[in-house]
């Protein structure tokens, strides 16, 4: 139920501020729609890293829990676990470079 009304009064605080964003004229903006991508690429790469943090911390969580329930296949998980960590970073790493090609 907290999620629900975090994300609600998320919505709804985006839903208010959004018309004073547009409301300014594009010689008060400075340059018209430039303003603009910069708040979509800091969105993008906002949402790149909370999906890359919450991976990651799946992908730790079922390694330490794999190799407490078999120790001896440690290396194994253990390498399959940074491997997968090094994927999950990577596309992270790329939605940066992708916002500051566009932007």
């Amino acid at each position: 139920m907290k999620k629900v009304t975090f994300m609600l009064s998320a919505l709804v605080t985006a839903l208010l501020v959004a018309p004073a964003a547009f409301a300014q004229g594009t010689e008060a903006a400075g340059g018209g729609k430039s303003g603009a991508i910069a708040i979509a690429a800091a969105f993008g790469m906002a949402l790149a890293a909370f999906g890359g943090a919450l991976g990651q911390s799946r992908v730790a969580s079922a390694a330490c829990e794999g190799m407490a329930r078999n120790p001896g296949a440690a290396a194994a998980i253990r390498t399959a676990m940074i491997l997968g960590l090094v994927f999950i970073e990577t596309l992270a790493l790329l939605t940066l470079v992708i916002i500051f090609v566009k932007v």
